[in-house]
């Protein structure tokens, strides 16, 4: 087992997470559908997205772990349309990739809290409003919309694809679990402590 481990696409996202780095939120205006659907893939978005369906899947039943994606959609949207009339929070960019260090962290320790999930609950609500602000604030309330209907589409994509990959994680033996989630979870704190320098 752990050779094959070793060989997983899982390592390969791990991989992934680190050198997709480059690619931050870059906080241009936004006004159509089709920017929308791109908007989601900076990285800041991109890794705190997938975390979401991938901690669902591995610290939540398979009746709740739906409930994950639903939630941080939830706040998403609610936080894009307060920012789309210009409220935003103080420090946001750096909030938002600091989002990205604490999901790392929640995914590090997914299993060994697994029967504790309040402290990501509050993590990926109050995730969820914060990158929707960041997303609503460069969006005029004409497009909104569209907008919002685009990074929706590519948020739910982006949560089916965490999902997929957390069930895989939940078959394998719990100290393969652990092993592979801190992986992952390192990688991504990784990542998210460099979008904070550039923040």
């Amino acid at each position: 087992m752990h050779h094959s481990v070793k060989r997983s696409p899982l390592w390969a996202l791990g991989l992934f997470f680190v050198t997709f780095s480059a690619q931050a939120h870059t906080g241009h205006t936004a006004y159509s559908w089709m920017e929308g659907i791109l908007h989601p893939f900076g990285a800041d978005h991109l890794l705190a997205m997938v975390a979401v369906g991938i901690w669902s899947a591995s610290s939540l039943s398979h009746r709740q772990m739906w409930r994950g994606p639903a939630g941080f959609m939830l706040t998403l949207l609610a936080g894009a349309w307060v920012g789309s009339h210009g409220i935003t929070a103080p420090l946001l960019e750096l909030a938002v990739a600091l989002s990205v260090v604490l999901f790392g962290a929640l995914l590090w320790a997914s299993r060994s809290a697994h029967r504790h999930t309040q402290p990501g609950w509050l993590l990926l609500l109050v995730a969820g409003c914060l990158h929707g602000m960041a997303h609503g604030s460069e969006t005029p309330n004409a497009g909104f919309t569209a907008y919002a209907f685009g990074f929706l589409f590519t948020t739910t994509w982006l949560h089916m694809f965490g999902i997929a990959v957390g069930s895989l994680i939940k078959r394998w033996a719990l100290h393969t679990q652990t092993r592979v989630l801190q992986g992952l979870g390192s990688s991504m704190g990784v990542v998210g402590l460099y979008l904070l320098t550039q923040a």
